[in-house]
């Protein structure tokens, strides 16, 4: 009951703080465009998008602590499904939860466009000190996976250069290490849900610790080629069958 009522009271605590957060940009925006109005739509997008900032970095280009995701450049279809997840409800953080509540498909959709548009280049990789067998481990898994544990290869679905596939599957490189270990712990502890049937919920459940640790740490040791991006298709046939892939 004590964890139920802590867990309310910083739900709570974490609305307050958007409010504030949201009526802060907007006046600001304001402000700034106070001298143009009559040429500038305040009503844009691009405003909109401006509560996404402090947490998912400038442009959408991922937050300075590494746990908050690069947005920009996804899948505009990929960005969709997760924003009506969380509204939904098939995953839970609560800030995005509050934001994404009471939005219809039409709002969500218009926001994972513009981020999906923003094309932008990858910082540099930063250097890690990752077991050389580690990395051997990770590579096999992400080009061949393991047919003994029935895991495909990641790049069965997220494409051969790993930064995902159109319409609706994201790019692995160029994620901080903590994201990825976090993601992939939520889908094998059942805390994060996608469309069913949930294919990578099904693939985390049968990766062992030591190589979801494998396969983060290889990819975060990959570079990102400027101008790079998703695959126009996802790759066939596939490995096993995804709801939020259509």
């Amino acid at each position: 009951m004590l964890d139920l009522w802590s867990r309310a009271r910083t739900i709570r605590g974490m609305k307050r703080f958007l409010r504030i957060l949201v009526a802060a940009l907007v006046a600001q925006g304001s402000t700034a465009h106070a001298a143009d109005t009559e040429s500038t739509k305040l009503d844009t997008v691009a405003q909109r998008a401006l509560p996404c900032l402090p947490c998912h970095g400038k442009e959408g280009r991922a937050g300075p602590d590494g746990y908050y995701p690069r947005i920009a450049g996804k899948p505009a279809e990929y960005l969709f499904n997760q924003l009506v997840n969380f509204r939904d409800g098939r995953r839970f953080f609560p800030m995005m939860n509050y934001l994404a509540e009471r939005q219809q498909d039409a709002y969500l959709r218009e926001l994972a466009e513009y981020f999906a548009s923003q094309q932008l280049p990858f910082d540099s990789v930063s250097a890690s000190e990752i077991p050389a067998a580690t990395l051997a481990r990770g590579l096999e898994l992400v080009k061949e996976g393991d047919r003994s544990a029935d895991v495909p290869a990641c790049s069965a679905c997220h494409g051969t250069k790993l930064l995902g596939a159109l319409p609706s599957v994201p790019g692995l490189l160029g994620v901080s290490r903590s994201y990825l270990d976090a993601q992939l712990a939520a889908w094998k502890n059942g805390l994060r849900h996608a469309k069913p049937p949930d294919c990578m919920a099904t693939i985390a459940k049968r990766m062992a610790p030591a190589d979801i640790e494998a396969v983060t740490g290889w990819l975060v040791t990959q570079l990102v080629p400027d101008g790079a991006g998703p695959e126009p298709s996802v790759p066939t046939p596939q490995p096993m069958q995804c709801g939020s892939i259509p």
